[in-house]
């Protein structure tokens, strides 16, 4: 199991959704941008404050969580 560093779930933030860092992004937003074929400088311009490294762990924490 991967350690996630950018992905953070706090009870008392956005209800308990898991988030990334401290933007209150849920990765659940930052998957459905991928699936309707955002590419990663869309939503690196959609979201200034996200970085590319951001996606790629929302992405493998979704992967992990349906697994």
């Amino acid at each position: 199991m991967m350690k996630y560093t950018r992905i953070f779930v706090d009870p008392e933030r956005m209800g308990g959704v898991p988030c990334i860092r401290d933007l209150r992004l849920p990765v659940a937003t930052v998957v459905r941008m991928v699936a309707d074929e955002m590419t990663t400088e869309d939503i690196l311009a959609a979201y200034p404050d996200l970085e590319r490294e951001d996606i790629q762990e929302a992405l493998h924490f979704a992967a992990e969580a349906v697994r």
